[in-house]
């Protein structure tokens, strides 16, 4: 382990246009020095603990693809020697092939901590970072936010990612990075769903209260996505390295991580941007050992054999989702077949809430010769004062008072002629 005298903390927020990705990648908050390439295998606890090299007896994740959407990934390193098979920058200030780490400081390493986490090749039998997944090939996807984003919108270089790794052939898609609020933008909805109607699973982190993100924000609150939230060594919910929602589906190590630097050298990190990876790896894993799966069959069994925390009886929780990943049984267990996505349906939100958010226009239809003609249009009703009674208008006169003055002088027309010829009979029987 690290010497304590040599510990440092890292405390790095990369933070992103004001109209776009706010706060999008927290790149470590717990205790972080640099370490020697004797020294990071034996700080990978996952490995063991949540059940990798046990599934490693079955696959490595060999002949899967899996882009890593972040802020490049130096595959010269090492410990990533083979892996970057391929890739791309989507923000117009990177390299074509998507390995310039882009940002500031320890934003532009996260791209490359990611990628090792996921994949890491490690640089000997016992020495170097060795990924979840270290026989899966990595696709590299470049992205830049805040101030150096050239003449590309944040949120359109997501979009345009997640597209790009599709039709390049990634089955799985790491996104580490949050747009801190709990809707997207509709340019979201059509790659998405276009990585969905191909087959592909995206995983994406919660994000981190230590960083401001007190709770899940897109993508990891789009449905069909599979949310990672983090947890520490203990296995216990981190508090600063990951945040709450009812969209999370599984929980890994978020603390205690390490990485390697873009150049070289190695770092140790926390956040959630760590766990995602580790469970991307895994959903490698599960492809490359049953390459039949369809994704919800691949996302079910991630959630389905997660082990149930200390202390936790009912899941999924806002906590922890369905539990603890545990890579191996994801990869061996038996699983009843599902035929939705467990994590949601991207397409029928779509359907539900976007339609609710902006009322559908009518298309015109085109007249039709032999059709009847339309009805006349009615008015609205005009309530008629009841002055009009004593004040009336040529109608309410035609239509009442005419006729009630002609019938109210008959009737007293008869009335007098009634009254007349009783006077005339009483006269004429008082002179006889």
């Amino acid at each position: 382990m690290p010497h304590p005298g040599r510990l440092t903390r890292l405390r790095r927020t990369l933070a992103a246009g004001a109209t776009a990705l706010a706060a999008a990648l927290v790149v470590g908050i717990a205790p972080a020095t640099a370490a020697h390439a004797d020294q990071v295998r034996d700080l990978e606890y996952w490995l063991t603990e949540y059940g990798f090299a046990q599934a490693w007896q079955t696959t490595k994740g060999a002949g899967v693809k899996v882009a890593v959407i972040d802020t490049g990934v130096d595959g010269t390193v090492p410990d990533l020697a083979g892996a970057v098979t391929g890739g791309t920058d989507v923000s117009g200030v990177g390299a074509a092939n998507g390995q310039k780490p882009l940002g500031d400081g320890d934003a532009a390493n996260h791209g490359t901590w990611v990628a090792s986490l996921l994949a890491g090749r490690g640089t000997g039998p016992d020495t170097g970072v060795l990924g979840a997944a270290p026989q899966a090939s990595i696709l590299s996807a470049s992205v830049a936010l805040g101030k150096a984003t050239g003449n590309v919108d944040n949120d359109d270089q997501i979009a345009k990612a997640v597209r790009w790794a599709v039709d390049s052939g990634a089955s799985v898609i790491n996104i580490s990075l949050t747009r801190n609020t709990l809707d997207w933008p509709t340019s979201w909805d059509d790659a998405f769903q276009y990585a969905f109607s191909h087959d592909v699973v995206i995983v994406a982190a919660a994000g981190n209260r230590g960083s401001g993100t007190t709770e899940v924000g897109a993508p990891a609150t789009i449905p069909g996505v599979l949310t990672v939230a983090g947890v520490d060594r203990a296995g216990q919910a981190s508090f600063d390295a990951s945040s709450q929602g009812i969209t999370i589906g599984v929980s890994a190590p978020s603390e205690e991580l390490v990485g390697a630097n873009p150049g070289g050298g190695y770092v140790q990190w926390a956040g959630t941007s760590g766990a995602a990876p580790l469970v991307a790896g895994a959903v490698a894993l599960v492809r490359a050992a049953h390459p039949g799966l369809k994704a919800p069959d691949v996302i079910n069994r991630i959630i389905r054999t997660a082990r149930k925390p200390a202390g936790v009886t009912t899941v999924p929780s806002p906590v922890y989702g369905y539990g603890l990943l545990d890579a191996a049984a994801a990869v061996t267990a038996t699983v009843p077949h599902v035929s939705a996505n467990p994590m949601g349906d991207l397409a029928q939100w779509v359907h539900i809430h976007r339609r609710a958010e902006t009322p559908a226009t009518a298309v015109p239809k085109a007249p039709d010769a032999q059709a009847a003609p339309a009805p006349a249009k009615l008015s609205p009703e005009r309530p008629v004062a009841w002055t009009s009674f004593f004040w009336p208008q040529w109608s309410v006169l035609t239509a009442f008072w005419l006729p009630f003055g002609l019938m109210s002088g008959f009737v007293t027309l008869l009335a007098l002629g009634g009254v007349g010829a009783w006077l005339h009979f009483r006269r004429a029987r008082s002179r006889g």
